[in-house]
């Protein structure tokens, strides 16, 4: 995959999933501006990418406001001359259940994940519509955006949210040639490192270099940060080209299309729907098709089994 010439910025690449795609895309021949909230993590990010023979600028600053977007976009531009793909990875975690959450646990998750991703998005679509010669936008949401997940309201809204603006955005960019897309990814994070069916493979994969298992590369789609980078370069380059609008899940050796949101089972009813004819007849209609919610526990093999 050749971006050679290709300008790219990486909003939490720091660490993690967003380190994974910056050094993918540098691997690749984009130079990328490496923005992260914590200056000590967007310094080595830069060091490792360059030490690769990448180029690549640090950018210290936690996304959320306009003024933030704008100097990301304005950096890539003075360093590299212009922006052609922009990942939007920033985000952090306030989990509680609903009745325990507060004002700024809610808020401060829904600046840096939805607003962060909405300012940055409209500070580069401003850019590459003026240039005139297209580009990609890459979001990052989470399966509890699609399914939702316990004690995530805000999290789960937030990455909703995301999807729907890319949807959105596909259509209200096509004109200029610009593709926008979202990666759900499944990968070892900080916060999927705790989950206990999960925790030890992590533990063995980091510190003795023992790799994942496959029912959990297979069967859950759960892999490295590293595993999650190949999508997020496919879907900055030219062979995506004509892929928008779309959320591509990956994870370990799983990669997947997520299907939008769509009635699945409709009733007619001459005369309209009250309260009591829904009643009647729910049991023996739309209450037959009814959607799940959450994401799946993961489930280890049983000892000596496979899965």
């Amino acid at each position: 995959m050749d971006l050679t010439g290709k300008v790219a910025l990486v909003t939490g690449a720091g660490r993690g999933l967003g380190l994974a795609y910056a050094r993918d895309l540098a691997r690749s021949g984009a130079a990328v501006v490496v923005n992260d909230a914590d200056e000590t993590a967007a310094k080595e990010a830069t060091e490792s990418i360059t030490a690769e023979g990448g180029r690549a600028v640090a950018e210290v600053a936690a996304v959320g406001s306009s003024e933030v977007a704008q100097r990301l976009v304005d950096r890539a531009v003075a360093e590299f001359g212009k922006l052609d793909i922009l990942v939007t990875n920033a985000g952090i975690l306030r989990d509680r259940v609903l009745w325990k959450m507060s004002d700024e646990e809610f808020d401060s998750v829904i600046d840096v994940h939805l607003r962060g991703t909405f300012t940055c998005a409209r500070a580069a679509v401003a850019h590459m519509r003026e240039r005139g010669e297209g580009g990609r936008l890459v979001m990052v949401t989470s399966p509890a955006g699609q399914r939702g997940n316990f004690g995530q309201t805000n999290y789960a809204a937030a990455k909703a949210g995301i999807a729907a603006m890319v949807r959105t955005w596909s259509m209200e960019c096509a004109k200029a040639g610009i593709t926008v897309n979202a990666v759900v990814p499944v990968a070892a994070t900080p916060m999927t490192e705790t989950i206990p069916a999960f925790a030890p493979y992590v533990q063995a994969t980091r510190e003795r270099g023992e790799p994942l298992p496959d029912w959990m590369r297979k069967a859950e789609g759960f892999g490295m940060p590293e595993d999650a980078a190949g999508v997020v370069t496919f879907l900055a380059s030219e062979a995506a080209a004509d892929v928008t609008g779309q959320c591509v899940g990956i994870g370990g050796d799983k990669l997947s299309i997520w299907s939008h949101p769509q009635e699945t089972t409709v009733s007619f009813r001459e005369g309209g729907w009250s309260a009591d004819d829904i009643a009647t007849t729910w049991a023996t209609t739309l209450g037959r098709a009814t959607e799940s919610v959450g994401i799946p526990a993961p489930e280890a093999p049983a000892e000596g089994g496979a899965k």
